[in-house]
């Protein structure tokens, strides 16, 4: 993202007022998301959750700052379903596609280097990567950054799991490339369609809709990314559909929605709960 996106890195004091809120906030989705299919009912206190058994699937989390503000929810959720999860979004980009522009050219570069310490360190069996806000460029160089991550991925033995942005506000600074940014997950999609099985494209439009000024959308007051309902509403979409290729039962809702990752600092920076 650029400078008038970042989250400023200077840790911010939560006042009492938005702690609160963001208690209301996420206890109101605990029972959203029960009434949507959830069979429990209640949300159960952070010190009382089961202990989990793990699945042996490990979830390597990519993106940019968008990704970041879903992170905290995601691995709540697949952690309680016995998912290992290491978030690597970047607050800065996080994007792996080089359009040829020096910025591009730069953050990719960054996100290649992390990458290969992240597979090495961690040892993924999912990478997981959320189509960016900076994933510019032609579609001929879209695919081949996809492809790249593919066979990345492949060759240290884990699957690619491709999913697009959320809508967002387009404002001055994305309007040039509003069309290579819808043409991104387009090639995703097609990557992971010609990947026999080594990658897969999560539609996540089911979760945000299309239009960003739409309440389904979720967005925070800045129109781009999200708060801890967004959050949540990602996790469990995301957990079940992963649940689905690997092969594990995604963990209730009330086993996770509201732990301590509700008041993560980056909330408030986005003003959200307040």
């Amino acid at each position: 993202m650029n400078s008038n996106h970042k989250f400023r890195s200077r840790s911010l004091r939560r006042t009492a007022r938005s702690a609160v809120g963001s208690a209301a906030a996420v206890a109101a989705l605990g029972l959203t998301l029960v009434g949507c299919g959830e069979k429990e009912s209640g949300i159960r206190d952070e010190g009382k959750s089961r202990a989990t058994t793990s699945t042996g699937t490990k979830v390597l989390w990519l993106g940019d700052s968008i990704a970041g503000a879903e992170a905290p929810a995601l691995g709540a959720a697949l952690a309680a379903s016995g998912v290992e999860f290491k978030d690597s979004s970047s607050d800065g980009g996080g994007t792996i596609v080089d359009s040829g522009e020096k910025i591009t050219r730069m953050i990719s570069g960054e996100t290649w280097r992390q990458l290969a310490k992240d597979i090495e360190s961690f040892r993924p069996t999912v990478v997981a990567y959320q189509v960016t806000t900076y994933d510019w460029g032609s579609q001929d160089r879209q695919r081949a950054a996809y492809e790249k991550v593919v066979d990345t991925a492949k060759d240290a033995g884990a699957k690619v799991v491709f999913v697009p942005s959320p809508p967002i506000k387009i404002d001055g600074f994305y309007k040039e490339r509003e069309a290579q940014m819808r043409t991104a997950p387009e090639a995703a999609a097609e990557v992971a369609g010609k990947s026999g099985g080594a990658a897969a494209f999560l539609d996540a439009s089911q979760v945000w809709g299309t239009d960003a000024s739409a309440e389904k959308a979720l967005r925070a007051p800045d129109g781009i990314h999200n708060c801890q309902q967004g959050a949540a509403a990602f996790a469990k979409w995301f957990t079940g559909e992963l649940g689905k290729q690997e092969g594990f039962t995604p963990a209730s809702v009330d086993s996770w929605a509201q732990k301590s990752w509700t008041g993560d600092e980056r909330y408030s920076k986005l003003r959200c709960a307040a």
